[in-house]
């Protein structure tokens, strides 16, 4: 189970009558074949149609009818063996955030669960390559080396592989396999056969060797011990496994960029008083003030004043617009010249930035026919190969 527990989207009327849409962030998944069994337990719910991205950790749930609630959605998730958490209800009288902008909780998890893989990867990687090296190269292998190796193998296979064995017991307990069942068996097998054979056989033994050879003889195995595949296979899946989730932190970072190119607070004229108030105070048809250098609060028309603006952000023209009263400008863009009062006619998640940020979601959200087919391969991949 991934360290990092799921954290909440936003939800938004559907296109259809009667039909709303959520986006859930999904907390556990390991493999592919998690995604697709959240996946199919929630389109088997009456009226539901849901798509669950593996690679960014989210779901995008359909439903319509009163009979289907985010709360029967988040449970049919934790039936599954997973976490999620409802949507946040927007505060009264204050617009919308943006899309991102309540990810604080979520970076922190992430941060929190990246260092806890980075020690693990860490210890199993020390520990491993001694025990790898004395299996491989003879010259190693002194009096009672193997006893050095179940010592230095016993904590990568214990604590290094800890997310393996807890995420295959969970799978367990929901009548489920998937890749941390077969890492888990595979690496505990190997562990407990060596274990057997050094205590109850003859590879605990003075003077035991482990020639590095391309043919298996025939034996009854008690003379053998596969401490350094244990310790291997743990080093090497959480050597992928870290970063592979380095690569969605960084890819994450791009969108919460993008968020962030907009202004953070704005200074509105109420009554001819200017105050400061966040940006997601802003209401539709609030007059709000920008000084040169400043960024535009959100989408509006200038009702007063004139100046250049830099719309480079959404454009890519290095050369700054020139506005004057009645033209319309965009949020976050930034005002290069002189003092501007703009009406507010977009704010929230209907702003121009917000809506980039929500297309660039739905992107990655999305699956590809290639992603679809590798999901149902996987689904069935780790049942075949236990079977086997």
């Amino acid at each position: 189970m991934s360290a990092h527990s799921a954290t909440t989207a936003t939800t938004a009327a559907g296109s259809d009558a009667g039909t709303t849409a959520v986006e859930l962030a999904i907390g556990g998944m390991t493999c592919a074949s998690c995604a697709a069994r959240i996946e199919k337990k929630l389109n088997r719910m009456d009226g539901v149609e849901a798509t669950v991205n593996y690679a960014t950790e989210k779901a995008k749930v359909t439903y319509a009818g009163a009979d289907v609630s985010v709360e029967d959605l988040i449970a049919t998730v934790e039936a599954t063996g997973y976490t999620a958490r409802p949507p946040a209800p927007p505060a009264a009288g204050t617009a919308a955030p943006p899309p991102g902008s309540g990810d604080t909780e979520q970076s922190a998890s992430e941060d929190d669960g990246l260092t806890t893989l980075r020690q693990r990867l860490i210890t199993a990687v020390l520990l491993a390559v001694p025990v790898i090296a004395m299996a491989m190269i003879p010259a190693l292998q002194f009096d009672y080396w193997q006893w050095l190796s179940l010592t230095l193998a016993a904590p990568v296979v214990t604590y290094a592989a800890w997310p393996f064995h807890r995420a295959a017991w969970t799978n367990a307990k929901h009548g489920a396999a998937t890749m941390d069942t077969l890492i888990s068996v595979g690496t505990s097998a190997a562990f407990l056969w060596s274990v057997w054979a050094l205590f109850f056989g003859t590879a605990g033994m003075v003077g035991m060797t482990h020639p590095f050879e391309f043919t298996i003889a025939r034996s009854d195995g008690a003379g053998n011990i596969y401490l350094e595949a244990a310790a291997g296979v743990t080093a090497f899946i959480l050597a992928g496994r870290y970063f592979e989730a380095r690569s969605k932190r960084k890819a994450g970072a791009a969108l919460k960029a993008l968020m962030e190119l907009g202004a953070k607070e704005v200074t509105v004229l109420r009554n001819g008083v200017e105050t400061t108030i966040p940006t997601s105070a802003l209401q539709v048809g609030d007059r709000f003030l920008v000084r040169p250098g400043e960024k535009i609060a959100t989408d509006g028309t200038v009702v007063e004043g004139s100046s250049a603006v830099d719309a480079s952000m959404l454009t890519g023209e290095s050369v700054p617009v020139e506005v004057a009263v009645g033209d319309t400008v965009t949020g976050a863009t930034l005002n290069a010249g002189g003092r501007l009062v703009v009406e507010a006619t977009r704010v929230g998640n209907d702003t121009q930035l917000a809506r980039m940020a929500k297309l660039v979601e739905d992107a990655q959200n999305g699956k590809a026919s290639a992603q679809r087919l590798a999901d149902r391969i996987s689904a069935v991949f780790v049942p075949i190969v236990i079977a086997l």
